[in-house]
């Protein structure tokens, strides 16, 4: 007899209790999943659900599958870790779910175990269907800090024989069907100058003043992007982006500081090659320091790249029209200011990818976390509806080729 499947608020409120924050493990969570999972008959892959750990031996991905082993299936896709609470004004306990007035708080409900749990529960359901195109579920960990987990699950599925037909990244939307996000690439940078007592200036050369001639020119290149691009509307800001985060420099005020540093990213439209951007930048830096290297031959701006991830922009007429009439969403699809897994699955497999969650980023990463119970509902309505359609099967429907 067929045990009986929990509802998602049930697995919300369990996978809620992991403290999944990034960089700081997912095991537990992987556990609870795979012993939810497996004696339902979902495979998962390989054994014990450990794709690749990390250093500490306690974060890991995982690949489950429902359905024929030999068929172009779909996949759901969705992150376990969390960003952190420190710092943050909670009203309640964020790892524990709560609800109140027709929302479900806690950290992560909207960003984004609120639909894992959703496709947890229906990966149980489908196990139990004949499904003619398999599904899978893909859980990744430390998306929250630069998609780093699920760099090492895509090799993986880069090498098996059948590629997946369409991804399904469950990020919150709204349940708005998007079909692209911005790219994102996250850079260092070292200003260096020469040291020296602040009462005798000239003899130094000061970093901070480097790097802050450095900012001006980054701000420059902001507004060269704006006046240069033709707005998409798709987007909440339709252009590309270029942002200073953070800034350090210097070790007391009677010191001409030697080193500054300070990160900065650029989040760009498909249409704008972030490595034409970044050498533009480069230029910039050599001009910055070159008037100071007679004197001063240590000058330098030196920059470095440290996460990166493509952009998404799908137009994969039989995914998006699949995507279309299991989500329901009527009119034009979005485009995300955020990044997702979405360009490094398109990116490594070659396939097409959507994103479509419940909940809104509105109200992601903030203290009281929400996603309400009507979006879990119509999330839940939405993937019965994908079993369906994979029941009856996608593959001759659903040709690989645009």
């Amino acid at each position: 007899m067929h045990a009986t499947i929990p509802d998602t608020r049930a697995i919300l409120d369990r996978l809620i209790a992991f403290p999944t924050i990034s960089r700081s493990g997912n095991r537990a969570l992987v556990e609870y999943v795979r012993a939810l999972v497996e004696p339902a008959g979902a495979l998962v892959e390989p054994a014990g659900a450990l794709v690749e750990l990390t250093d500490d031996g306690d974060s890991a991905n995982m690949w489950i599958s429902v359905g024929p082993d030999d068929a172009p299936g779909l996949v759901l896709s969705g992150h376990s870790d969390v960003v952190p609470v420190a710092g943050q004004a909670w009203s309640r306990d964020p790892f524990a779910l709560h609800g109140e007035d027709g929302r479900l708080y806690g950290r992560g409900t909207a960003d984004m175990k609120g639909f894992l749990a959703s496709a947890i529960r229906t990966v149980l359901i489908a196990a139990r269907r004949p499904l003619k195109t398999p599904l899978h579920l893909a859980i990744s960990f430390d998306e929250e800090i630069g998609c780093v987990g699920v760099r090492s699950l895509l090799p993986l599925l880069a090498a098996r024989p059948v590629r997946p037909l369409l991804v399904w990244i469950g990020e919150p939307t709204g349940l708005a069907l998007a079909n692209g996000h911005k790219g994102k690439a996250a850079y260092r940078v070292t200003a260096t100058g020469r040291a020296a007592h602040s009462a005798l200036t000239p003899q130094g050369l000061n970093a901070i003043h480097l790097a802050a001639d450095f900012v001006g020119a980054l701000r420059a290149a902001q507004q060269d992007l704006i006046a240069r691009t033709v707005p998409d509307p798709a987007y909440d800001v339709g252009y590309s982006t270029i942002h200073v985060g953070t800034i350090r420099g210097g070790e007391a005020l009677n010191i001409v500081p030697a080193t500054c540093t300070l990160d900065f990213e650029i989040r760009n439209l498909a249409a704008d090659d972030p490595h034409a951007i970044e050498a533009v930048l480069r230029e910039q830096a050599e001009a910055i320091v070159a008037p100071w290297r007679a004197r001063f031959p240590e000058a330098a701006i030196t920059i470095e790249q440290v996460n990166a991830y493509p952009g998404l922009d799908t137009r994969h007429p039989a995914a998006l029209a699949l995507a279309r009439a299991v989500s329901g969403h009527n009119g034009a699809e979005i485009k995300l200011a955020f990044g997702t897994e979405g360009g490094l699955f398109a990116q490594a497999l070659g396939v097409p990818a959507v994103i479509c969650g419940p909940g809104s980023m509105d109200q992601g990463h903030k203290a009281d976390e929400f996603v309400t119970e009507e979006q879990m509902a119509r999330c839940d309505a939405m993937l019965l509806r994908l079993i369906d359609r994979l029941e009856a099967g996608l593959g001759s429907e659903f040709p690989m080729q645009d």
